[in-house]
C-alpha cells in the first residue's frame, strides 16, 4: 500500500551543502518536508539557507561521534524527531593500483562510513518511532566490481553497504515485535555527477513506498 508522501515529515540531510545535496534539500522542501541541512562549513550553510528558504542549517563534524550527539540534542531541541537521514557524505580518492593505496587516502575515505555510524546510531530511535522512518545512502557500483586503484574506495562503500543491510535487519527484527515502519535503502551510481535530479525524485519517492518493500533494497541509479 503506497503511503502518503513526504509532506510534513521531517528530514536530515547530511553533505547537504554539496552539489547533490542542495538539490536533494530542494525537492523535499518542494515535497512539503521539513529539512534539517548538515554541513561542517558555516558559511555554506548559511548560504545554503538563503538560497533555500525553510530549510534548517546544522553544522556538525559528523566523523565525532561526540559531535553528532550533540547535533542530535539540538535537532531535537530546534525541530523535534525526525523522520528520515539521507546521507550523502562521502568523497573519492584513488589510483595507483594495490600500492597507491595509501592510509591518508584511506582515513580520508572511511571518515564517510564513520559518519554513516554515529548518525544512523544518534537517530536510530526517532526512526523507530516514526510512522515512516527512512535511511538512505549513495553508494558506488565499484562495490559489485571493484578495482585495484579504487580498493580503498570500494572497500569502505561496501563496508556502508553492510551496515545498511544491518539497519535494515534492525528495522525488520524492531517491526515483528513493536510494528516499526522504518526502512534503510542505498542507491548505487557509477558517478553522481549528473545525476543529481534522479537521486532527489528518488529521495522523495522514499515516503510513497510501502516500507517492507524498501527495506534492505539497493537501487541502482542511471541516466
Amino acid at each position: 500500500m503506497a503511503e502518503p508522501g513526504v509532506a510534513g515529515r521531517t528530514v536530515l540531510v547530511t553533505g547537504a551543502t554539496g552539489s547533490a545535496g542542495r538539490v536533494v534539500v530542494r525537492a523535499l522542501l518542494e515535497a512539503g518536508a521539513r529539512v534539517v541541512a548538515v554541513g561542517s562549513d558555516e558559511d555554506r550553510l548559511d548560504a545554503l539557507e538563503a538560497e533555500l528558504p525553510g530549510a534548517v542549517g546544522e553544522r556538525a563534524d559528523l566523523a565525532d561521534g561526540d559531535d553528532v550527539l550533540e547535533l542530535a540534542m539540538r535537532v531535537h531541541a530546534r525541530v523535534g524527531d525526525i523522520d528520515g537521514v539521507i546521507h550523502l557524505v562521502g568523497g573519492w580518492r584513488g589510483g595507483g593500483g594495490i600500492p597507491g593505496q595509501s592510509d591518508e587516502d584511506y582515513r580520508f575515505l572511511e571518515r564517510s562510513f564513520a559518519a554513516l555510524r554515529h548518525v544512523s546510531r544518534a537517530f536510530w530511535d526517532d526512526l523507530l518511532a516514526s510512522h515512516a522512518g527512512r535511511i538512505a545512502m549513495v553508494s558506488s557500483t565499484t562495490v559489485a566490481a571493484p578495482t585495484a586503484g579504487g580498493a580503498n574506495y570500494a572497500a569502505v562503500k561496501a563496508a556502508s553497504e553492510t551496515w545498511m543491510r544491518s539497519l535494515a535487519h534492525g528495522f525488520t527484527t524492531a517491526g515483528a515485535t513493536a510494528g516499526a515502519t522504518a526502512a534503510a535503502v542505498t542507491f548505487r551510481v557509477r558517478a553522481l555527477a549528473g545525476l543529481e535530479g534522479r537521486l532527489a525524485a528518488s529521495v522523495v519517492d522514499l515516503w510513497r513506498a510501502d516500507a517492507a518493500t524498501l527495506n534492505g533494497t539497493v537501487t541502482e541509479l542511471t541516466a
